[in-house]
């Protein structure tokens, strides 16, 4: 079991460094390719996009063909996507790598945690799925870190070196047994999207990755206009990423004991306050503690919308490796609306209205959630979150 935990953990940890890799690097492609504030949001959102063509694809793979092959498939389309970001010198090839990489990271989420949760314990899936998004929410920690590297170092050198981690991670792969394919059943699919705990847990993945889209765009953004360079705008997610790390294993043993509903009232509510004051905030040091803020609690939501989507699957009887396929679709939705939708408002309008919009939402669903009580376990507790039955 720990071998296991610890590769899907460095396999989502390798996922999310590359997504947030960009960000120190969004100012700097955004001056050269001489991007809107809507195109910095669409070279963003490329990424979600493949996450999202890949989603299905993905998770049919990872029950099909067994989680290991899934995740080989990943690991390749990873290296290749790499090398091509490495290399690129037009928007259009930057852009189709992200796509690409994004693609690739479908595949390897579904079979990580589908390999992963075919092992675990249920009364243990909330902190294991906490632990292996805490190795995810490290990598989003470092991510920022190998951006600025490349700023410094060189994109070539850097890109092309995570390019033969793939290999590195695929032999590594193949050294751990994996559960056997099995055969998708049309009917189980179906019938998940009848059962409301699992449409509350897709629903919550998508709003989070909609909030931390507004940020990846206009954070950086935002903080390059007051004279920031990339340095900085990497630490500063470097902290945020770090506290994430550290509270995602606690957020899952406390869906575990206390259920869903807590962790997610309580993100939910510091979500509301923090996205109204970002929406004036200005002066970078006001501005630098609200998002760290923003995005710790907007974090925060994804663990437990993972275990909701976990214990939707099991009532219906989907295998894990669609219903994590589903769950990279719908974060993926989300990740390319946010930042595409706040990258397009904010050159129109000005910052100020996607952080209302961000208030708005997460008011919306903590509404949703009122008139339910806390339960000692996320299987009876997810019928508390919007949808839950």
């Amino acid at each position: 079991m720990r071998r296991l935990l610890l590769l899907a953990g460095v396999l989502v940890f390798v996922d999310t460094m590359l997504y947030a890799a960009l960000t120190p690097l969004l100012p700097r492609f955004a001056h050269d390719f001489e991007l809107s504030k809507a195109g910095a949001g669409t070279l963003v959102a490329a990424y979600a996009a493949g996450a999202l063509i890949g989603g299905l694809p993905g998770g049919f793979a990872a029950v099909r063909l067994g989680p290991r092959r899934a995740v080989l498939v990943g690991l390749a389309l990873m290296g290749l996507s790499s090398v091509g970001f490495a290399l690129a010198e037009s928007f259009s090839v930057l852009f189709a790598a992200r796509l690409f990489q994004g693609m690739g990271s479908a595949f390897t989420w579904a079979g990580a945690f589908a390999w992963l949760l075919a092992a675990a314990p249920r009364e243990r899936r909330g902190e294991l799925i906490g632990a292996a998004m805490g190795a995810a929410v490290a990598g989003a920690l470092f991510g920022p870190v190998v951006g600025a590297a490349a700023a410094l170092l060189g994109r070539a050198a850097i890109f092309s070196a995570l390019g033969g981690l793939a290999a590195v991670l695929a032999l590594w792969t193949v050294r751990i047994a994996s559960p056997p394919p099995e055969r998708p059943s049309a009917g189980r699919f179906a019938r998940a999207f009848g059962n409301r705990r699992f449409l509350g847990g897709l629903a919550l993945m998508s709003l989070a990755s909609v909030l931390e889209g507004y940020l990846y765009v206009l954070a950086p953004l935002h903080l390059s206009a007051a004279g920031w360079g990339a340095t900085a705008i990497g630490a500063v997610w470097l902290l945020s990423a770090g506290i994430e790390a550290a509270g995602s294993p606690l957020i899952g043993r406390l869906s575990d004991r206390r259920g869903a509903l807590l962790p997610v009232r309580v993100a939910l509510g510091i979500g509301v306050v923090v996205s109204l004051v970002l929406s004036f905030a200005g002066r970078p040091l006001v501005y630098a503690p609200l998002l760290l803020i923003a995005s710790v609690s907007y974090g925060a939501l994804f663990t437990p919308a993972m275990a909701l989507i976990a214990d939707g699957a099991d009532r219906v009887g989907l295998m894990q490796g669609l219903a994590f396929g589903l769950m990279n679709a719908a974060w993926a939705v989300g990740a390319v609306i946010g930042p595409s939708a706040g990258g397009a408002i904010a050159g129109a309008t000005g910052d100020w209205v996607p952080f209302i919009l961000a208030a708005a939402l997460c008011a919306a669903y903590l509404a949703a959630t009122r008139g339910s009580s806390y339960r000692p376990s996320v299987a009876e507790q997810v019928s508390a979150v919007p949808g839950g039955r």
